[in-house]
C-alpha cells in the first residue's frame, strides 16, 4: 500500500514542542504532493545514517520535533522551524526559478493559517 493513501490527506503542520508560535499552522495537502505531484516520500521525510537518508517508504514517520530542535540548530541539523522552511520554501523557490508552477514561496500568510 503506498504510504500517501494511509496517511492524511490533509495535514495542519505546527509542532506542538515550539512554545507561543509567532505563526499559525500551515496547511499541506499530503495527498496532492505526494500523489498529484509525484514527490517521493524522501524529499520531505528523512533518517540520515553516515550522511545518507536511509527512509524508505513504509518506514515509520516520526515527528520532525524528534530530532529539530524548536529551539536552536546542531551541526548539520536545523532548528525546527528553519528545517521546515529550508524544505518547503526550497522546493517552491526552485520550481519558481525553473518556471514551474509552485506554491508560495515570500508571504508568510500565504503559508500559515492566521492564529
Amino acid at each position: 500500500i503506498p504510504l500517501a493513501t494511509v496517511a492524511p490527506d490533509e495535514i495542519n503542520i505546527l509542532d506542538s514542542s515550539i512554545e507561543n508560535p509567532k505563526k499559525g499552522a500551515v496547511y499541506f495537502t499530503h495527498k496532492k504532493h505526494a500523489v498529484d505531484y509525484k514527490i517521493a516520500c524522501t524529499e520531505c521525510h528523512h533518517v540520515y545514517k553516515e550522511g545518507k537518508n536511509v527512509f524508505k517508504q513504509g518506514d515509520p514517520v516520526q515527528k520532525c520535533s524528534a530530532c529539530h530542535d524548536p529551539v536552536k540548530s546542531e551541526g548539520n541539523v536545523k532548528k525546527l522551524m528553519l528545517a521546515f522552511h529550508k524544505n518547503c520554501q526550497g522546493c517552491h523557490k526552485e520550481l519558481e526559478a525553473a518556471s514551474k508552477p509552485t506554491g508560495p514561496t515570500k508571504k508568510c500568510n500565504d503559508c500559515h493559517k492566521k492564529k
